[in-house]
């Protein structure tokens, strides 16, 4: 059996926590998924403490096609998703405000007010 073989690829993921979120961590090259998790742990004891380490073998892993990918792009034209697009409404806002309030506004209520009674 030659080396090609012999190894295989895994992508390794952590948590710091229980309550954080997973991240991917690394790659690394392993004969087992045993020994993998054995290495990834190796590596977290002498850098950072974490509360539980996934190891994934890569070829378990489906990413995305090219096809796929240009899919994602027709999702671009979501501006109004994003809040900066509405960044003009809180001037627009107080516009119409002081325009709702002006003194003609005001003195037009007294009026019709008057009209009623009558």
């Amino acid at each position: 059996m030659g080396s090609e073989g012999f190894y295989q690829e895994y992508e390794v993921f952590s948590k710091r926590n229980d309550a954080a979120p997973i991240q991917y961590q690394f790659s690394l090259l392993a004969p087992n998924e045993e020994l993998a998790l054995i290495m990834a742990q190796e590596n977290f004891m002498r850098r950072e403490p974490v509360s539980d380490i996934w190891v994934v073998k890569r070829s378990y892993i489906r990413k995305m096609t090219a096809p796929e990918r240009q899919s994602l792009q027709r999702i671009d034209n979501k501006d109004y998703r994003n809040t900066k697009g509405y960044g003009y409404l809180k001037k627009k806002w107080r516009q119409y405000e002081q325009g709702m309030l002006d003194e003609k506004e005001i003195l037009s209520w007294g009026g019709e007010h008057d009209r009623e009674k009558a």
